[in-house]
């Protein structure tokens, strides 16, 4: 998402940018999960987003994260700048967790 929103050509949205780039982010079974979409069947980045997060991110794995990021606590022994990474990794582990 940094990269696309670097890039501005006249009359191409936004949205066209991300699309064309996305797979440049992907390794492995996920670049070959959204090459499987055959020609242009995902024709927004939304839709790319919507089946990208249901494929890898599903019910029981977002549960799971909120619930981590909901009991979250510091350790005793833990700094609070420490502290504050770590929960921030459980944020990005859980990018559909809901949670402002």
């Amino acid at each position: 998402m940094t990269i696309c929103n670097t890039i501005r050509l006249a009359g191409v949205p936004a949205d066209a940018i991300r699309l064309s780039l996305f797979s440049f982010s992907l390794a492995g079974e996920a670049k070959r999960w959204l090459h499987s979409f055959k020609g242009n069947n995902l024709k927004s980045w939304d839709e790319v987003v919507e089946k990208f997060l249901k494929k890898y991110f599903p019910k029981l794995k977002t549960v799971e994260g909120k619930a981590a990021i909901s009991s979250f606590q510091q350790f005793p022994d833990e700094s609070l700048s420490e502290a504050l990474e770590r929960f921030r990794g459980l944020l990005r582990k859980t990018p559909t967790h809901g949670f402002s």
